[in-house]
This record gives structure tokens, C-alpha cells and sequence, in this order.
């Protein structure tokens, strides 16, 4: 006889559903990250209009904690998760799991409410748990495929320790030094882990298609963001940066064009990831035109911010999250407009911007609206399925 599990139910007679939101990484992260992203970068935009008092850093602050906060908290989710799946050995969950959440909490906390070294410690300690979390399953069963993640997640956690302390004008060094340090990891992350499931994605999910990778490409993609980084942490600017940024671009339009984007146009959970990995050579040519001082610098930083991590980020958590909570592989109504969204707050901050210049101020408020909206839709779609358990009763 096979016994049954009888559900627990309200006075109203309804099932309780479990509470799954420490079952594994994605789900605490993904939702943290999202409502982080929503909230934060709407106060942002209310300090940049003048209807809010500044917070301590004022623009410094908020490229940190887009970076170190937002990004880094989807990578900790996204790897905690997958992790799993590369080792078949346990990552973080319960109240291991809760600790280090915990840990990015405190850490966003003491940014506003105690900058300098405790709010540096605090971003550094975390990235040291996260490249514990993720370490130990890797190296037990001897992944050495994804053994590099252990030491770019504590460099992650470097770049932001400098850049939080540069803030606070506790080192003497350029705030935006960490933070270009930081994003360089990030976009390396993004050409990684694009370059293994685009591809992979767009053949299963979009019949007829035939993506392809070639092997001096991906060198070249790969390597020129190492390059990228090396060059940002000598200190290495104009002309030589500008070069290799352009070169760097063609290698990753040339990847990009191997994929087959314009065929995957009637999938969104394919199409998505695409659009954002577009912007990846849009960035580095705004990049090569800064440095030669014919466009603003921070054009091609939200380029890489808003087009690509943001894009690329609603894609994943929208695509990763409906396969380990059991539910179908297609994007609903919900899901695209949470990809228009986003991908429209790069149009209007990036290129409204290169056509009319009168327009910057309006572009950074119209964009901040945008984003926010994408990411607050998904924290609210999302909220159900990543505090439940999965649809088919598998644990995770």
C-alpha cells in the first residue's frame, strides 16, 4: 500500500503551501534581486531628480550596488543552482542558504546606513561564502571545467572591497576603478555562460536552427574581455584601450551572428538572451568611442548594464526559474513584457541620448521608470513559484 501524504489546510478548508524559498539558491536570490533592483534604482532616480535627500556616495554608491548588489546576487543564485547540476553534489540550501542571503542583505544595509570598511568587509565576506558555497561541491567532485568560478567570485568580492572603500575615501584610489573591475568579471561571466547555453537554447528551442562556434572566435571573445580587464586593471586608457575594445566588439558580433538571432524571433525565452548578448558589442564600440572622448563614457556602461546584465539577467530568471519550479518553457504575456521592459530602458538611456543630446535627463528618468517596472513585474510574478514548491513534487 502506498501511503499518502495528507496536506495541511486553513480553517477555510484551502491547502497551505509549503514554504520552498530555501530549497535552492535561485529562489531567495532571484527574488531578492529583483525587488533590489526595482526599488533601489527608482530611489536612485528620485535622488538624481532632487526629490530625495542623497544617499552617502551618491553615483559611486549606485554603480556599486548595481554591480556588487544586483548582478552579483543573480550570479550567486545562477551558480548555486547550476552547480548543483555540473557536480550532482549539494550547494547551499536552508539555513546555510538563509545565512549568506542574510549576508548580501547586511551588506546592502551597512552601503547606506554605515559606509567605509564595515559595508566593504560585509560585500567581501560575502563573495568569500559564495565561492565556499559553490568550492566545495566543485572540488569534491573535481569539476575542474568551472574551477575558475571559485577565484573570479573572490575577485568579485576584491573589486568590491575597493571600490566601497574608495567611496568612503578610506584608500586612495578612483572609485570607478573597483567598479570597472567589477563589471569586466561580470561581462566575463556573461560571455561564459552565453557562449555555453545560447547556443545549446536556440538549437533545442527553435527548430530549424543550426548555431555554431568556432574556435578562434570563442578565443577571441573570451580573451579579448581578459584583455579588457588587464587593460582596466593597469590602468591602461585611450587610444590602446579604444583598439582593443573595437576589436574586441567585431569578435563578439561575428560569435553573436553564428547563433542565428534573427531566427529565433518567434521565442522569447530565446530571442531574449540574444537582444541582450547584442548589446555585449554595442558596449565595447561606445566603450572605444569614449576613450577617444566622442561620446559620453556612461553611455556605454549602461549599454553593457542595462542592455546586457539587465537583458540577459530577466531572461535567465525568467527561463531558469520556470525549469527547476517544474513549469513549461514558454514565456507568457507576463514574462515578455518584463523583457520589453528592461530592454527598453537601454534603448531610452543608451541611444536616446546618441540622437538628441537635450534629451539626457529625461532618458535617465524615462529609463529608471522602464527598469524598474521589468523587474518589480517580475518579483511579483515570480513571488508565488519561488516560495512554493515545485510543480512535479522534485526537490529544489
Amino acid at each position: 500500500m502506498i501511503p499518502v501524504q495528507l496536506q495541511s489546510r486553513d480553517p477555510a478548508g484551502r491547502a497551505i503551501q509549503p514554504f520552498a524559498l530555501w530549497r535552492l539558491g535561485f529562489r531567495p536570490f532571484y527574488l531578492a534581486a529583483s525587488l533590489f533592483a526595482s526599488l533601489s534604482v527608482l530611489a536612485w532616480a528620485a535622488q538624481y531628480a532632487g526629490l530625495v535627500p542623497s544617499y552617502p556616495g551618491g553615483v559611486a554608491s549606485h554603480a556599486h550596488e548595481m554591480v556588487f548588489g544586483f548582478a552579483f546576487a543573480v550570479i550567486a543564485g545562477f551558480l548555486f543552482t547550476a552547480g548543483r547540476n555540473w557536480t550532482n553534489q549539494a550547494t547551499p540550501t536552508g539555513a546555510w542558504l538563509a545565512a549568506i542571503v542574510g549576508m548580501w542583505l547586511l551588506a546592502r544595509v551597512l552601503v547606506f546606513a554605515s559606509p567605509g570598511w564595515p559595508a566593504g568587509v560585509a560585500n567581501a565576506a560575502f563573495a568569500i561564502a559564495v565561492a565556499i558555497g559553490l568550492g566545495v561541491p566543485l572540488f569534491r567532485s573535481r569539476n575542474r571545467r568551472n574551477y575558475f568560478f571559485v577565484p573570479l567570485l573572490l575577485a568579485m568580492g576584491a573589486a568590491s572591497l575597493v571600490a566601497q572603500l574608495a567611496i568612503d575615501g578610506v584608500i586612495d584610489v578612483a572609485p570607478r576603478f573597483g567598479v570597472s573591475v567589477g563589471l569586466d568579471l561580470v561581462l566575463f561571466v556573461i560571455a561564459v555562460m552565453g557562449g555555453r547555453v545560447i547556443p545549446m537554447f536556440t538549437n533545442n528551442g527553435v527548430p530549424g536552427t543550426s548555431p555554431r562556434r568556432t574556435k578562434w572566435i570563442e578565443r577571441a571573445a573570451l580573451g579579448g574581455v581578459l584583455l579588457l580587464l588587464a587593460f582596466d586593471v593597469a590602468g591602461v586608457r585611450g587610444a590602446p584601450l579604444a583598439t582593443l575594445a573595437a576589436l574586441v566588439a567585431l569578435a563578439h558580433a561575428w560569435r553573436l551572428a553564428l547563433w542565428q538571432p534573427l531566427r529565433t524571433l518567434r521565442v522569447p525565452l530565446v530571442w531574449v538572451l540574444h537582444a541582450a548578448y547584442a548589446w555585449i558589442p554595442v558596449h565595447l564600440v561606445l566603450r572605444a568611442l569614449a576613450e577617444l572622448d566622442v561620446v559620453a563614457s556612461p553611455l556605454a556602461t549602461h549599454a553593457l548594464t542595462i542592455g546586457t546584465i539587465g537583458g540577459m539577467i530577466v531572461g535567465m530568471m525568467t527561463r531558469t526559474a520556470r525549469g527547476h519550479t517544474g513549469r513549461p518553457l514558454r514565456a507568457d504575456g507576463f514574462e515578455i513584457a518584463c523583457y520589453l521592459l528592461v530592454l527598453a530602458a537601454a534603448i531610452v538611456r543608451v541611444l536616446l541620448p546618441l540622437a538628441a543630446p537635450s534629451t539626457y535627463a529625461f532618458a535617465i528618468a524615462g529609463s529608471a521608470v522602464l527598469w524598474s517596472a521589468g523587474f518589480g513585474l517580475y518579483a511579483i510574478r515570480y513571488w508565488p513559484a519561488l516560495t512554493r514548491p515545485r510543480l512535479d513534487g522534485k526537490p529544489g
